[in-house]
């Protein structure tokens, strides 16, 4: 049903509810069926799987190898295999680093996250009473007022001069003026910031009152359709990767084209001497090409790029930037063009007096106090119409 089409009676009728909210016993069965009013969180991945995506990469693989092979060749020539030792150490430098910065980058997130919790004004059996954003449910009368954020998507059926910021929705920085009737002169359907009788979840009441009936939650509401279609999106290579799986295909086929060659070429050379190509022999060629091969291998760049993107990360958490994977470091710093919307983003959609002028200032303060709507809380934020 596209509820900013219908009358108000109309939606109360659908939802099952009514001016007096639903009943408590009734609140319950229908959080047990469509579940908490909160965006999906995506799947968290088991430790081993996050591991082995770190060791995933075409560049790690080609260490794995020739630390393999190093090793093959340390014990046929009965040392120490000092360079494997090297290499896996580095290799699990490195999956540790990604790791240790995934998960800080995800607590930091979630802590976020609960500080976000926050609680709302519903009407249940025609009584007022506060619950958690996150047990609202279809058919929920909800109270708002200025400084309020809308906790759902929702139906308009009181207002008194409300009027609701929208920017995060439709990136308009001017409050919308709300109102409860149905348009009437509409041809098909409406686009969301000229719904004038509904309010979303994401949006925050700066003027005025108004109550409402909740028509969707969680997922199913205009804020939980943008979180869908980002769970959605294909995550790419960044630069930096394509750039390091590009020379990990150099490094393979040159790897193999020493091996081949040098293979070859001491065996062709045994047979312009004359000499009988043995078994020894044949080994001996093999782990010279072999050893020819780990040697063009690049050990310490793993190390050097990690190490490198690990500072960038640690200059970027200084200035309050959480960056979840270490390779994103370098791909913000290969933007060359930003596109972004201002309100929220270059701005704070704050209105603030930079100059004044008058006569007697303090007589014109103390008018414009009067004739604001603002509220000021114990930790300093300012709650109200920003005119």
């Amino acid at each position: 049903m596209q509820y900013h089409l219908e009358p108000a009676e109309k939606v109360f009728e659908s939802l099952g509810s009514s001016e007096e909210g639903l009943s408590s016993r009734r609140a319950e069965e229908l959080l047990a069926s469509c579940g908490k009013n909160k965006l999906k969180e995506a799947k968290k991945e088991p430790l081993l799987k996050r591991l082995l995506k770190q060791l995933a990469d075409p560049m790690i693989i080609i260490l794995l190898c020739a630390a393999a092979v190093s090793a093959l060749l340390d014990v046929l020539s009965s040392e120490i295999p000092y360079d494997t030792f090297i290499i896996l150490f580095v290799v699990a430098a490195n999956a540790v680093l990604g790791l240790v910065q995934e998960n800080k980058a995800e607590s930091a997130i979630a802590a976020l996250q609960e500080m976000a919790a926050a609680t709302s004004k519903v009407i249940r059996g025609g009584k007022l009473e506060v619950v958690k954003s996150e047990e609202i449910v279809p058919g929920d009368v909800i109270v708002l007022e200025a400084g309020d954020a809308v906790p759902a998507d929702c139906r308009i059926f009181e207002c008194a001069s409300m009027k609701i910021e929208e920017s995060a929705l439709t990136g308009e920085s001017l409050p919308v003026s709300k109102l409860t009737r149905t348009p009437s002169d509409t041809n098909g359907d409406i686009p969301l910031g000229d719904r004038k009788n509904m309010a979303y979840m994401g949006s925050t009441v700066v003027y005025g009152r108004g109550r409402a009936v909740v028509t969707a939650t969680g997922m199913n509401t205009e804020m939980g359709k943008i979180a869908d279609a980002i769970s959605k999106a294909e995550e790419g290579l960044t630069p930096l990767q394509k750039k390091l799986a590009g020379l990990s295909k150099i490094l393979s086929v040159l790897v193999i084209c020493i091996c081949v060659f040098i293979f070859g070429f001491n065996l062709i050379e045994c047979l312009i001497k004359g000499e009988p190509i043995t078994a020894e022999l044949s080994l001996a060629s093999f782990m010279t090409a072999v050893s020819l091969a780990v040697a063009a291998i690049p050990e310490g760049l793993v190390a050097v790029v990690t190490i490198v993107l690990s500072m960038g990360v640690t200059n970027m958490s200084r200035k309050n930037a959480i960056i979840r994977k270490l390779t994103a470091v370098e791909t913000l710093g290969c933007a060359q063009v930003i596109c972004s919307d201002k309100t929220g983003t270059l701005t704070q959609n704050k209105m603030t007096v930079v100059e004044h002028y008058g006569e007697d200032e303090k007589l014109l303060a103390t008018g414009m106090a009067l004739c604001s709507d603002a509220e000021i809380d114990g930790d300093g934020n300012v709650t109200g119409e920003p005119t």
